[in-house]
């Protein structure tokens, strides 16, 4: 259990909050690059409670900066973008993407006036169809994280955006919290109806893994661990990285998958989810938890229907589905076996998170040893955020990123007793090459 101090301090990310100042010291991602177009008005957008707009000027570069006129504080979402630029509707002052002032149409005598005034903007880096934006002090960013899904090009269609209404940390929870899935998800399924060939089936079978968790380089991970076959054993892993990623297991084996969930801070009570899963829509990707029989099993693979986007803060990717309509729970299904009776496990896991409340009241709990990796990543979160207010030290892997770059999620089945940072580090170095897994920073 934390404190009601360590859940503030987990929670809150506003400017000058613990874990606020922590994270803006990370490349954040934004927006899908498509969102953006060539002298389009501008695009609203939060991000750690600051309002931001978002455009993309006549070269094709993007801006991120304060919604404020420095002249007057007028929103320059009500400005036009043109001609490399965005100009306020107020007075028709006028910004490029990295805030300097190019204009000042309504000055008679511009050399009695600051005409080097900026707008407050930050830096920003377009990466595998994603924008991503550095909100902290540096001048010079940190590179950027050493994630495969994040290198490359892919299209809009492995990336889901969602918003959901609770604070980020009771989100990303869900995604480490790996026994959830035999019951929200998978309830009332016979795992020994389901195809032998997925290794997922294991975890419909025995509900009760043993959780193995440690510390890394790049935060923490673990194993979920199960007896499958006779003489073998079911691993299914996931790992953290700072300060909001995670390598979810997506029902791919580990040497394959390509998944990744960031989960980004909007404000203390709203999170936007970066739900990448790189081989969606691929043959490699497409099959999903089936019976012997070949029918698919009801209810998990549900993509998510979204409301029309509205141009307020929080008008972008806002699931049809929710708390107003009780997630469009068919409750003749529960009668069938279904835990909720919602349909597709991304709203199956935001039901849940969202009736939490939006900060969840974490001096409640009851923990047992399923939340073992829960338990350690907040421990890992709070010791790193605290370190970098007291000391100004940052994870090592901030400025390595190449402590990143053993990282995945999936299943894999093994021999019995084999140790489970054994399997882990034999994938990554068969995957990634040698060294890709740091192993003594797990030990």
């Amino acid at each position: 259990m934390i404190t009601h101090e360590e859940n503030e301090m987990l929670c809150r990310v506003g400017k000058g909050t613990v874990m606020g100042d922590f994270m803006r010291e990370f490349w954040t991602p934004a927006l899908l690059s498509s969102e953006l177009e060539r002298d389009a008005p501008p695009t609203r957008l939060m991000l750690f409670g600051e309002k931001l707009i978002a455009f993309r000027d006549s070269n094709g570069r993007v801006g991120i900066m304060d919604h404020r006129c420095p002249h007057r504080c007028a929103s320059l979402f009500f400005g036009r973008n043109e001609e490399g630029g965005i100009r306020c509707g107020y007075h028709g002052w006028k910004f490029d993407v990295e805030g300097n002032c190019l204009d000042q149409p309504n000055l008679p005598d511009k050399n009695k006036y600051p005409a080097g005034v900026k707008s407050y903007a930050y830096k920003v880096q377009e990466q595998a169809g994603l924008i991503f934006v550095y909100m902290g002090k540096r001048d010079v960013p940190p590179p950027m994280p050493n994630l495969e899904a994040l290198i490359g090009d892919y299209p809009d269609s492995t990336v889901a955006l969602t918003q959901r209404d609770c604070n980020w940390m009771q989100a990303l929870e869900g995604d480490v919290d790996t026994s959830h899935l035999g019951f929200l998800h998978m309830g009332g399924i016979d795992g020994e109806a389901l195809d032998e060939s997925n290794p997922s089936r294991y975890t419909v079978i025995n509900k009760a893994p043993q959780i193995n968790v440690t510390e890394t380089a790049f935060g923490t991970m673990y194993s979920a661990s199960r007896e499958a076959g006779e003489g073998e054993d079911h691993h299914r892993f996931a790992c953290f990285i700072f300060p909001f990623w995670v390598n979810y297991p997506g029902g791919a084996s580990l040497d394959k998958g390509v998944t990744l969930n960031g989960w980004v801070p909007i404000d203390d009570y709203n999170t936007m989810i970066f739900n990448i899963d790189r081989l969606r829509g691929t043959p490699a990707g497409k099959d999903g938890l089936k019976y012997k029989d070949g029918r698919p099993v009801e209810g998990l693979a549900r993509p998510v229907d979204y409301l029309p986007t509205t141009s307020d803060w929080q008008g972008r990717w806002r699931a049809k589905s929710n708390l107003s309509n009780d997630y469009h729970r068919d409750l003749e299904w529960m009668k069938r076996g279904s835990y909720t009776g919602i349909r597709g496990i991304p709203l199956q896991d935001q039901a849940i998170q969202e009736s939490m409340e939006p900060i969840v009241d974490r001096t409640m709990e009851h923990l047992g040893s399923s939340d073992r990796m829960v338990m350690l990543t907040r421990r890992r979160l709070l010791d790193a955020a605290q370190l970098f207010r007291d000391k100004g030290e940052l994870p090592e892997m901030v400025d390595k990123p190449e402590l990143c770059n053993g990282t995945a999620g999936g299943d894999i089945v093994v021999e019995r007793g084999t140790d489970w940072l054994d399997v882990y580090e034999k994938v990554m170095t068969e995957r990634f090459g040698p060294n890709s897994f740091r192993r003594d920073a797990a030990e």
